[in-house]
Parts: C-alpha cells; structure tokens; sequence
C-alpha cells in the first residue's frame, strides 16, 4: 500500500516543483504585466495538489502504522495532515482568504504608506474572521490559536507557547537592561548610515557562500524585494538578497540568514527526495538553522575574526574600522521599533508581542479595533520606546494581511533552537575560529538536517538534542554572549 501512495505522491511533488518554480520567478525574473496570469497559474496548481492529495485518503486510511518503519510512518503521517485539513477546511474558505490576501495586501501597504489602521482595519477583521473558522474547522482541545501555529509548527500549543514566554520575557527583560547599563554594546554605530558599492558587496557575499562551502551545482542566488529561500528539489536551492546602498551587514547577514534556510534542505537525506518527508519539518526548525548560521555563527566574535580580512579587502572604508569596532557594529543593541530592524536581545519582545496579539484576535478577548493601543503599550512597557505613527508600529508587519496567523511565534521557536545547538555543539569558538565549517555542517546534519519532516519537530529535537524549546537555553546564550563576553 505504501509503495502505492509513493507512486501517487510522484504526481503532487511534480505539481509542487512546478509552483515553486514559479514562485521563485515571480518574484526575481517574471515580467511585471504577467502577476495576474501567473497567480491564476499557481492557483490552479493548488486546486489540482488539493485533490490528488484527497484521492490519497482512502489508502491512507487503510494504513497501520504499526506496520510500517519510520520512514513510513513519517510518510503516512505528513500526508495525513494534508488530508486532514482539506477535509476540514472547504476549498470556499481557503478562496476567500487568497482572494482577500491578494486585496489586503495593496490595502495594506497603502495604510502603511499613509499611516492609517482604518483603512486596513476591516479587511483584517474579515480575515480574523475566516481564520477563527479555520481553526474551528480544524477542531483544537484547548485554545482556538493551538490550530494556527500547528499549521507551522505540528504539535506545538498555546499552552507550550505561553510557558516559553512566561520565561522570556522577563528573563530577557533583566538581560536588557544590564547590557544598557554596561555600555560595552553601543546602541548606535556610524558604520549604520556607511554608504557602500553594489558591486563591492557583491564580491563580498560571494566570499561568504565560499566560506559556507555550499554545493554551487544545486544553489544559486539572485536578487529580490525581499530576500527568501524556495526549495524546487534537494538538487535546486535557491536565495535571493537585497541592495539597499548603505549599512552592509544587512546585504550580509541576509545571506547569511537564507544560505542557512539553504543548508538544511541540501543536507537532508537524498534518499527522501519525491517523499513527503523530503523538505523541512517545520518552520520552526527550518527558523533555527538560518538563525544559527545568521546570529549564533555570524555575529559572534570568532566569526569577525575569520571574515574581517576578507571586508576589509572588498571594503575600502573598512580600512578605519578595527575588528572589534565591526564586533560592534555586527551586535549594536538598541531598543527599536521596527521588528526587522531589531537585535538579538530584543529581537523576541517584538515576537511575544505579536503572538499575544494574535492570541487575543483568534481567541475573542481581543477585537481588531484595540490592536494599535495594545501594540503602542507593550513597545512602551518592555522596550521603553513608543510609535508615533501606525507604520511604525502595527502596520509594519506584512504578515495578516497574508492570513499568516501562527506564523510569528516560531521566530522565536527558532531562536531557542539555535541556542540548544549552540549548548550542544562541543568546541564551538574553536570551530568558528578556525573556521572547521564542514564540522559545524556536519553537527546540523546529525542533529536536524539530514531527518527532513521524518519525525515531528518536538520529537526530533528530544531525540537528537535531548531536549526540545527549552527557553532557558536562549537566555543561556545571550547572557554568555553579551553578559560574560566570551
């Protein structure tokens, strides 16, 4: 039965190749008057996966698991949640949302534009509207919200997340405001208004896909808007960065940030390719090894000690900066009200905000119409900053718009994660330092990378790590990395 159900699936991940191709291009290489036409497309690539996927469910049902090995049980349980939201949630709703998300999202970048969370206001509470019917459809045994973020991170709950920010916030709170208080880490730099060349930049990040040693027969990058990462197959990775002309470690970690989305899906197994274990397990895990590579490896000070020959050469004003000086300027800590824009310590006040804030939407205790006083409050009480303007605060998020409701708290699912691996990879600045990246690579693939979606993600992490989301282990990190300075 097993072997039949892979046949089938062939058929979904050859429709799945083709729209994330598309995807990629879309958003790199398409003409600008093709939009229309090429989300009709992919659109119509959805309906079709939608129902091979439930022609599946029938054998699906038919299987034991205690028939099957791993592989199949990891096989049998991926499709089974596929299955199981199709069936949950009518083809009526997911159109209304993609219809909605295509309107909201030119709405909203006009509110922004404009600074007016009126003119938004009703669309997001339409789509409130349709996500608290998803998560109904779907069903959920204590919270509405438990449904989302399953959908990004299987298994996870309102009850876990509330746990995990129960520790945070206040831990990094007193870690905060100890850094403030040293002044070791300044919270501006001047190396941040430094107007740079493309094409030095350019040089630059191609440096650092050499030191990330990536296979270059299955990768490549481009340029984009946004930066992202798009898997078409285990042989075909791909990123994309961003030029904005000044403040490089932008450009930089950027790169850094997406080749490390890029390593995990060329480390998994290959022979999980055209499976439905064959990608990552979860965003989550998928967050963690980009943050590892971006923060854990790139920000630390063995890092600037391998790359900082290599800036200075391709960097001509780099030449009046010292390597601790550029140290600083990689770590610069400074309450800010932009998420994106945000550092490490602080990175996570920005996430426990918007995930109380989806929470409060999804659950009933909060309405729409409250969200920028709520926001303004909580910026206010844990950062000590307050927007002046709905841009800068709750209108700076793309992600509601887009119905990307559970998406923001594995962000911070991420962070944890990366942290762990840091505790658990022995000789971690002596690896860095001497820059041993095939070891580093290798500990990830043992650890996450090669086991692609075979088990689910808390499973995973217990039985290579020994433990999973334990919040103690950020805190860890960032007191020895900004408190002890090692």
């Amino acid at each position: 039965m097993l072997d039949k159900i892979l046949e089938e699936y062939r058929r979904i991940w050859a429709l799945n190749y083709a729209s994330s191709l598309l995807g990629w291009d879309l958003e790199t290489y398409m003409p600008e008057d093709d939009s229309q036409l090429r989300g009709e497309a992919i659109a119509n690539i959805s309906t079709v996966v939608r129902e091979l996927t439930l022609s599946l469910a029938d054998k699906l049902d038919k299987v034991r698991d205690e028939d099957l090995d791993d592989f199949g049980r990891g096989i049998v349980r991926v499709l089974r949640r596929s299955v199981r939201f199709y069936r949950a949630v009518p083809r009526e709703i997911t159109e209304e949302l993609d219809r909605l998300a295509s309107q909201s999202a030119v709405v909203w970048r006009e509110a922004r534009r404009r600074s007016d969370f009126k003119s938004f206001e009703p669309y997001l509470r339409r789509i409130v509207e349709l996500e608290k019917e998803v998560a109904d459809r779907l069903g959920y045994e204590g919270h509405p919200y438990d449904a989302l973020v399953d959908l990004y991170e299987e298994g996870m709950t309102v009850s876990e997340l509330d746990s995990l920010f129960n520790v945070l916030v206040p831990g990094l709170k007193k870690l905060l405001d100890r850094v403030i208080e040293d002044e070791y880490f300044p919270p501006t730099h001047p190396l941040e208004e430094q107007e740079y060349e493309r094409s030095y930049m350019e040089k630059v990040n191609g440096e650092l896909l050499k030191l990330l040693d990536i296979p270059q027969g299955s990768f490549r990058m481009d340029v984009s808007a946004h930066p992202f990462t798009v898997r078409i197959s285990s042989k075909d990775v791909r990123i994309t960065t961003r030029y904005e002309g000044r403040d490089f470690r932008a450009t930089m970690f950027s790169v850094i940030h997406e080749s490390g989305h890029a390593l995990y899906e060329l480390m998994i197994d290959p022979v999980y390719e055209m499976t439905p274990v064959g990608s990552g397990v979860s965003t989550g895990v998928h967050e963690s090894q980009s943050r590892f590579w971006e923060n854990v490896v790139g920000r630390s000070r063995e890092f600037v000690r391998v790359v900082y020959p290599i800036l200075k050469e391709r960097l001509p004003f780099l030449r009046d900066y010292s390597e601790e000086s550029v140290y600083k300027y990689f770590n610069v800590v400074r309450p800010s009200l932009i998420r994106v824009d945000s550092d490490e310590l602080t990175y996570n006040f920005h996430i426990a905000l918007r995930y109380e804030v989806e929470k409060g939407l999804i659950g009933g205790k909060l309405e729409v119409s409250e969200l920028p006083t709520v926001w303004e409050d909580f910026m206010d009480k844990y950062l000590g900053v307050r927007p002046k303007n709905h841009a800068e605060g709750v209108l700076q998020d793309i992600h509601w718009s887009q119905g990307s409701f559970g998406y923001f708290p594995t962000y911070t699912l991420g962070n944890v994660i990366s942290a762990t691996l840091w505790s658990k990879l022995d000789g971690f600045s002596q690896k860095v330092e001497e820059w041993r990246v095939e070891e580093i690579k290798n500990f990830l693939r043992e650890r996450v990378c090669k086991y692609g979606a075979l088990y689910p993600p808390k499973l995973l992490l217990n039985k290579t790590l020994g433990e999973a989301y334990n919040p103690e282990r950020l805190i860890q990190y960032l007191s020895h990395k900004f408190i002890d300075r090692d």
